[in-house]
């Protein structure tokens, strides 16, 4: 494995120079660069600017690993609905420029309350998959759906998500939720994704409510070999940079 840094919410504020060099100071070997941060790579970027990015990262040492779209697919809304998927290709060519691995994307919710049942929505929402799946494979980048939103981050609602897509170049981003615990442990629920698992967001590795040594035993026993990222804030007052190199020493200490 490997770690990495989500801009959200700690580096929200970093362009991409500041950005390469906090990571390469404090050991963190890539970035998910969160939509609507200070950084500025989106969908707008001239040709110019996305080759700029490229190189940038090409050149620095620190992975490009993933574009963070904030991409969702839950709308009972035909109109919403087409236009998160035409995002979502927009999200696709600027990785495919900028040289990113894959795009993050997220389910937000269901629409029982406005009379779609359940297993309605999180059917479309596959099929929604299914289709950006098709153009991102063609770019060659991957989707990656976050374990997110209200209802939906449930590791179960997840799974019928994937199995309606059932579409390769679509995986999951496991996010490090509470409702990943069960009765202490997150092996049951792990084991409901781990096999389309293909990035990972972690957090407070501090927080003894999540069972972190069991996560990354997980990681280990699948052979997961790809980018956990830190979806964090340093705590009031904390330096980031120090906060960084010290959640790098406790990241290394849950290798086992």
């Amino acid at each position: 494995m490997q770690l990495g840094l989500v801009t959200y919410n700690l580096a929200k504020d970093w362009d991409v120079p500041t950005l390469i060099e906090k990571c390469r100071q404090a050991g963190f070997e890539g970035v998910e660069l969160r939509a609507t941060h200070a950084h500025g790579v989106e969908p707008a970027l001239s040709a110019a600017a996305r080759r700029e990015v490229r190189a940038r990262f090409a050149d620095s040492g620190v992975v490009l690993w993933g574009l963070g779209s904030v991409c969702e697919y839950h709308s009972p809304d035909p109109a919403v609905l087409r236009q998160n998927i035409e995002t979502t290709r927009a999200f696709v060519a600027l990785a495919a420029d900028v040289g990113a691995r894959g795009v993050k994307v997220r389910p937000n919710g269901l629409a029982v309350e406005k009379g779609v049942p359940e297993a309605e929505t999180l059917a479309q929402i596959g099929r929604a998959l299914r289709e950006c799946g098709a153009f991102a494979a063609g770019a060659g980048i991957e989707i990656w759906l976050e374990v997110h939103g209200r209802d939906t981050a449930h590791p179960p609602r997840i799974r019928a998500i994937l199995d309606h897509c059932a579409h390769p170049a679509v995986g999951v981003c496991w996010n490090s939720n509470p409702a990943d615990v069960k009765e202490g442990s997150i092996k049951e629920h792990f084991a409901l994704l781990a096999r389309d698992i293909k990035s990972a967001h972690v957090n407070d590795l501090w927080n003894e409510a999540y069972p972190w040594a069991e996560l990354f035993a997980e990681f280990r026993r699948v052979g997961y070999d790809r980018f956990t990222l830190a979806e964090v804030s340093a705590p009031a007052g904390t330096d980031r940079d120090e906060y960084m190199r010290r959640y790098r020493a406790r990241w290394e200490a849950l290798q086992g």
